[in-house]
């Protein structure tokens, strides 16, 4: 008798107990974490597998991609159908060893009906009761074992190779494998099957085998049709498939750009292809199957007897694989097509199957030539890009610049990527003859400005004389649709005659930047390559001797130097070359045999210049000049450099001309560029130190070299004859 649930009548269940912390029920088994709670009914184990030698891994590290593979087959009772008692199903157990997880697959079966495939996924599989608390191990997997899942026992007949090394290792000795047995149901099945016999057995051909074999393979092959004999017929190429799987044929026109002809998918449908046309066969000659005779009712329970041996059908022959070969004519529906080329794929059929090869066939096809478009004359608005863009396009853009070379001929810090040319004009005019004007070449858009500079009492107002753009060459139609040639700076050089907007130029000097610019690239200037103008001259100058030329030369040298003028070579040269040498020539010759000229302003001089502005500018404050450069002085030496120099003076906001400052402190400084800066306030002191000049000082500053820009080393004043001839007639 049960006591009743009053107090006194109950037992603690905490007496005797020690812990009381809460239940532990996650931890790490076999380097896996799972569930592993006090629950006596729940012990979840894990295969037992040796320990090896070395560093010790977790088990989904160790095993990963380890799988025991087993041959089983379970029984099915059959109680629904007397032709049958029980069912044999194959399948394949895998025991995956990183987590003791199993998957069985069942092996397919054509027509069978029944669910196939995985018939178990991946997972811990439980023992059978009463261990249902426990789970499969690889201690449960032998040859020979049956296992029960899920209600099925499965009897493991056989494993792979890797399955018996690893039992083996484990110390576990393999079964025997035994024999799967057969299904009887499927054993009938495959009888009746072979017993049955094709509903025409007089089809000689296994259309379906057929199928399945070659369901992908297409055999290509390029044709040309010949259709020049009508009238506007031409030659045409097509692609012809065939395809190997139920032999029939579809033919693709290849039709090129501007035709005039129809984009048409197909020029023949996929269909058989005859080798004989003729006329259009009467009913039912081309019909797969005859029908004898008809008996029965109507629709459902009809019966109909089929003409085994065909009488009366049409006998036709269609094209095989066997018929098409390279250089072979086809009647596609009476047109004459030549078998041209195969693709890969092709060849290699022929070749395993005929053991034939196929070269391609070259057919001379007649070439017509292509019209050039006309385009419309130039009008006069904007650029000759600008209006050929209205004709190429009904949204016109802006025409594309060579981008690449402005990025390396535009203008770079010092490098100024620009030819200038001094010129004069070509005209029976005497007020025109003394003009002078400066031509520019820019090298990153091949566009030419002109530039008149300034001169005194000329009566002709200075400045830009021709916007900088695109200048055309002379003797060409304006207004034609051809696109005239421009002036490049490969055009330009000394001694040559341009003519930019119908005046006419002559290049008579250039700067020293061009000069270099040429030098430096004489592969597009020749005339400043020095090899070839004395390879020039030595042919020029032909069967003279080495004494004649040097005695035509030292004619002209008075006090026997071995130099003469720049003006009396010049002379010479073009004297014994009979004019063959052009200006630009000479030049490169005296610039690489020529001393150059030692000119330059007296340093009184521009001492007047300076003192003259600082006079006319009332400019007195000496002593702040003074405290402003020992302030710069911080090692109080007495001298500065030129640069420091040249900032105290323009902080102290001195009325002189920049370059004309930048110049006098040149003169004080030394090589390194250092300058006694008492010394200097000395020289500009107007008050205290002046200079007297009666001279003009613009006039002396405007015509010197050296004020204009150039350096001492650019004016060549002498040239060296005795080496030139040296060099020319060297060997």
């Amino acid at each position: 008798m049960a006591l009743p649930f009053l107090p006194g009548n109950s037992f603690n269940p905490n007496l005797g107990k020690e812990k009381f912390h809460k239940e532990h029920h996650f931890d790490f088994k076999n380097e896996v974490p799972m569930n592993t709670g006090d629950d006596k009914k729940y012990k979840p184990n894990h295969s037992t597998i040796p320990r090896g030698t070395g560093h010790m891994a977790p088990a989904w590290v160790a095993f990963d991609k380890q799988v025991l593979q087993f041959h089983c087959y379970y029984k099915e009772a059959v109680v629904e159908r007397s032709s049958e008692n029980f069912r044999v199903h194959v399948c394949r157990l895998y025991f995956y060893l990183e987590d003791d997880t199993i998957q069985i697959v069942a092996n397919s079966t054509n027509n069978s009906g029944i669910p196939q495939g995985t018939i178990v996924k991946r997972s811990r599989i439980s023992r059978p009761p009463p261990n249902d608390y426990t789970f499969f191990t690889v201690e449960d997997f032998n040859v020979g074992n049956e296992v029960e899942i899920y209600g099925k026992v499965f009897k493991l007949c056989d494993c792979d190779q890797f399955t018996r090394n690893f039992i083996r290792k484990l110390g576990v000795r393999i079964g025997d494998p035994c024999e799967i047995p057969d299904d009887p149901y499927s054993k009938h099945r495959q009888q009746e099957t072979e017993a049955m016999q094709p509903l025409r057995p007089y089809e000689r051909i296994d259309k379906l085998g057929q199928y399945l074999e070659h369901s992908s393979h297409v055999l290509r092959f390029y044709l040309l049709w010949d259709d020049t004999s009508n009238l506007f017929g031409d030659m045409r190429e097509f692609i012809l498939h065939y395809f190997l799987a139920d032999d029939e044929v579809e033919i693709k026109e290849v039709i090129p750009e501007n035709a005039g002809r129809d984009a048409l998918p197909m020029f023949l449908n996929k269909c058989k292809l005859p080798k004989l046309v003729g006329g259009l066969p009467l009913p039912g000659q081309e019909a797969a199957r005859t029908v004898l005779n008809v008996f029965g009712p109507m629709g459902k329970g009809g019966r109909y007897i089929l003409d085994s041996l065909k009488t009366g059908a049409l006998k036709q022959e269609y094209y095989t694989d066997a018929d098409l070969s390279v250089g072979s004519i086809m009647n596609v529906w009476g047109r004459k097509m030549l078998i041209c080329d195969c693709d890969e794929f092709t060849k290699q059929y022929y070749k395993t199957k005929y053991g034939t090869e196929f070269k391609k066939i070259t057919v001379d096809r007649p070439r017509f030539p292509v019209p050039e478009r006309e385009v419309p004359p130039y009008n006069g608005f904007g650029s000759y890009e600008d209006s050929l863009g209205n004709c190429d396009s009904l949204l016109p853009k802006p025409p594309r610049r060579d981008f690449m070379k402005f990025m390396e001929k535009d203008r770079n810090g010092l490098e100024c990527n620009t030819l200038r040319f001094a010129a004069c004009l070509l005209t029976k005019s005497k007020i025109d003859k003394d003009r002078r004007f400066v031509v520019s070449c820019f090298l990153a858009d091949d566009t030419i400005s002109v530039f008149e500079p300034l001169r005194h009492n000329s009566g002709i107002e200075p400045g830009k004389f021709m916007e900088r753009a695109r200048q055309e060459k002379p003797g060409q139609d304006k207004f034609s649709s051809k696109t005239p040639d421009f002036y490049t700076a490969i055009d330009l050089a000394v001694g040559q005659k341009i003519t930019l907007q119908d005046f006419p130029f002559y290049l008579v000097d250039a700067d020293e930047y061009t000069y270099n610019y040429m030098e430096k690239h004489s592969s597009q200037w020749p005339q400043s390559n020095i090899d070839m103008v004395l390879y020039k001259l030595k042919g020029v100058l032909g069967e003279k001797s080495k004494e004649e030329a040097h005695a035509a030369f030292k004619a002209k040298d008075a006090k026997g130097t071995g130099s003469l003028s720049f003006e009396l070579f010049r002379d010479t040269v073009s004297a014994q070359t009979g004019g063959m040498l052009t200006e630009a020539e000479i030049i490169t010759m005296a610039r690489y045999y020529g001393s150059k000229a030692s000119f330059g302003i007296p340093t009184d001089i521009l001492r007047a210049a300076v003192q003259e502005s600082l006079r006319k500018a009332n400019f007195e404050q000496f002593e702040d000049l003074r405290k402003a450069l020992k302030l710069r002085d911080s090692e109080r030496t007495g001298k500065l450099h030129a640069a420091d120099v040249r900032k105290s003076c323009l902080a102290m906001h001195i009325r002189i001309p920049v370059d004309l400052l930048s110049h006098f402190i040149s003169r004080l400084a030394d090589s390194a560029g250092i300058v006694d800066y008492m010394q200097f306030l000395q020289e500009i002191n107007w008050r205290d130190y002046p200079v007297p000049i009666s001279c003009n000082i613009p006039s002396v500053l405007r015509f010197d070299a050296e004020w204009l820009g150039a350096s001492q080393d650019e004016v060549v004043k002498f040239v060296n004859y005795e080496t030139i001839l040296g060099d020319l007639f060297r060997g």
